[in-house]
């Protein structure tokens, strides 16, 4: 029996990055149901290694980082170095476990592949890397091309939708009870997500900031005014052509007070009615369920996005210019009609579709489908391909 050691989960105040995990599981629960899994974590708090571990009983968890000697740094990672034949980067933003993918390498001389990222800056020492991979699934095909063109030579580069579009985690108890409380009824809301520019990562984890850090804030609140009318006046047009409700709900942990400073307060009175503040943080499988009841979804995140559709519920993406390129998948897939750059775009366009989409729900959710039965097809295809590479056949055969 094949061992694959998963570096994943990179951090827990993120739905997305939640995600990742669970999503790279269920792909390999469904498609290699005879592999063991070893999940080598950077962060699993706030619940979601015991989240984890409900839903998948088998999974191993080996905690641990690469110490100053070049090695392991615990007994239960230094195991899982030893059992593992193959080490698997789950998605990601670029590839950010290069340090430890090369580490792998270095010290077991066994096989590493990447699945599902997006990569833009390719320096001499990645493409080395890169190159040495079984297989590179980028998540979106501007990545794909980002690093044919840089030269990358592994034997197999494709694209492969992030693995997030494969979670199957669900709450229904806590949604249910969570519309209940706030007179929410299934399909008769939608939900809709801010975001600012740049994440304060040094607010969330209550660290001093960096000139970059500073930096981002300045940029993120210089565009924060405009960014933030152009989805509010969207909710606004909305709400009064259909008189639907709207849930303002978090991606990132942050989001919470966001929404409420910026969807819920400024809203004009007769609006106001209809809108409802999620003010809590949630993890990915309560998140799942609401979506799944939601009729639709609005975000300027992009995991949101992925998840609601997972859950069979159309989702519209606004883009941010500081955002990365990974908002390519969504026209990969087949929905360009469901992304808007925000900088390139005005409300009343993004009202126009939000609307339309509302109103021919069956044509939406046909859609949906069918980009939901791609992302499926090249979840099958890409894990033949981890297949092949375990049973020591070339990947592309």
């Amino acid at each position: 029996m094949s061992c694959i050691l998963l570096r994943s989960s990179w951090q827990s105040i993120n739905i997305g990055d939640i995600g990742h995990t669970p999503g790279m599981l269920s792909i390999l629960e469904t498609y290699l149901p005879e592999v063991d899994v070893i999940l080598w974590p950077c962060h699993i708090d706030n619940g979601v290694g015991p989240m984890l571990k409900k839903a998948f009983p088998r999974l191993k968890i080996a905690d641990g980082k690469i110490g100053d000697d070049g090695r392991p740094d615990t007994p239960e990672l230094q195991q899982a170095f030893e059992d593992a034949d193959f080490f698997l980067h789950s998605s990601a933003p670029a590839v950010v476990a290069e340090p430890e993918m090369k580490m792998w390498s270095l010290l077991t001389g066994r096989p590493y592949g990447v699945y599902g990222v997006t990569v833009e800056e390719i320096s001499p020492e990645l493409r080395r890397l890169l190159s040495g991979a079984e297989f590179i699934f980028c998540r979106d095909t501007a990545s794909l091309k980002n690093i044919q063109e840089a030269g990358v030579s592994s034997p197999c580069m494709e694209f492969g939708p992030d693995a997030t579009f494969a979670i199957t985690l669900r709450d229904d108890k806590k949604a249910d009870n969570f519309l209940a409380a706030h007179g929410l009824k299934e399909k008769e809301f939608i939900c809709a997500i801010p975001r600012l520019r740049y994440t304060p990562y040094y607010k969330i984890h209550q660290t001093p900031p960096t000139e970059e850090d500073l930096r981002r804030e300045r940029i993120s609140e210089q565009h924060r005014q405009r960014d933030m009318s152009v989805l509010r006046d969207t909710l606004i047009s909305f709400i009064r052509q259909t008189a639907v409700k709207v849930l303002a709900c978090p991606e990132m942990i942050y989001e919470m007070e966001l929404a409420k400073e910026e969807l819920i307060d400024p809203m004009p009175e007769d609006v106001k009615p209809y809108m409802v503040w999620r003010e809590h943080y949630w993890t990915p499988d309560e998140a799942a369920s609401v979506y799944a009841r939601a009729r639709a979804l609005i975000s300027m995140e992009m995991h949101s996005p992925i998840i609601a559709l997972k859950q069979g519920t159309p989702s519209i993406y606004l883009r941010l210019p500081s955002d990365t390129i990974k908002g390519q998948m969504w026209r990969d897939i087949g929905l360009p009609e469901w992304i808007f750059e925000v900088e390139e775009t005005e409300s009343p366009e993004i009202a126009a579709a939000l609307i339309t989409l509302n109103a021919d729900y069956s044509g939406t959710l046909r859609k949906s489908e069918k980009a939901l039965d791609y992302v499926q097809l090249r979840q099958k295809e890409t894990a033949a391909v981890i297949s092949k590479v375990l049973n020591n056949r070339h990947c592309c055969a």
